[in-house]
């Protein structure tokens, strides 16, 4: 069980992980990064303490602590009750959510072990803002989607941003980094994996019907908002599709095509544990 410590010493030890995140939250290979995963509320903190990522501490005020009581219940870390004014002092900005969690980051999956166990995955490439990539995690969660593959040019799954808007599905939704890219692509086709990459160009086929075309396992490949997927990924694509919008609609938000995608070709997917 956790346990409560109170405290408003601004300086103490214990609160070391969660000063200055403005400058501190960062990836372990940035200057001044700790690499630490970090959840803000209640509902990303559940979440937290539920998923594989061992859990250092907790700081927050009282009530946000006690509405965690079933939650803290099976972890064995200390939680440290402040004010909300002690609080904003050492993170260095006012908190709303009134509570945070820090985590050490796990062993990652491989890309072959994430292939292995799923019938749709999202992969990504220069999905850079961390917005977009944390809607694309609970887009991914919410309908289906085994795992996420990262190409390049793509943020941190892990930085604190992306894992508050994906309210905690980054830490459910297992995702991993291509070591080549777009070589990578060639071990999920080894695996019976039909890529299709998501795109406006004309010359791309409409995506409602992929799944009537494809039964089997699909990989969905998408591109930054904006610039899109690079050609070279494109051509490496086994389909190139579409969503169909009315005339004069050219684009849609990254996230928002990634999930009319996801529901499109999940049907009939085994949901995520």
């Amino acid at each position: 069980m956790a346990q409560l410590i109170f405290t408003e010493d601004r300086a103490h030890p214990g609160l070391d992980d969660f000063r200055d995140l403005s400058t501190a939250d960062r990836r372990p290979d940035r200057p001044g990064g700790r690499g630490l995963v970090i959840a803000e509320g209640t509902v990303v903190v559940g979440r937290l303490l539920a998923s594989r990522y061992p859990v250092r501490a907790l700081l927050g005020v009282e009530r946000r602590l006690r509405e965690l009581e079933d939650e803290l219940a099976s972890v064995d870390v200390p939680a440290y009750v402040t004010s909300a004014e002690t609080m904003a002092d050492v993170v260095g900005f006012h908190l709303n959510r009134g509570v945070l969690a820090v985590a050490d980051r796990p062993e990652p999956p491989t890309v072959s072990q994430i292939v292995d166990s799923a019938q749709v995955l999202a992969v990504l490439e220069g999905v850079g803002d961390h917005e977009n990539l944390g809607a694309l995690f609970r887009n991914a969660a919410a309908l289906g989607v085994g795992g996420v593959l990262l190409g390049p040019g793509c943020s941190d799954p892990l930085y604190r941003r992306s894992v508050r808007v994906s309210m905690g599905h980054v830490l459910r939704v297992p995702f991993a980094t291509f070591d080549s890219w777009p070589g990578g692509l060639d071990v999920l086709r080894a695996r019976g994996f039909t890529v299709a990459a998501l795109t406006p160009r004309e010359d791309s086929v409409p995506l409602r019907g992929l799944r009537d075309k494809v039964p089997g396992p699909i990989a969905l490949l998408l591109g930054a908002e904006g610039p899109g997927l690079t050609d070279e990924a494109i051509e490496t694509a086994d389909v190139a599709v579409r969503v169909e919008m009315v005339s004069g609609v050219d684009s849609l938000n990254v996230a928002t095509a990634a999930a009319i995608a996801f529901h499109e070709v999940s049907a009939g997917a085994a949901p995520l544990e």
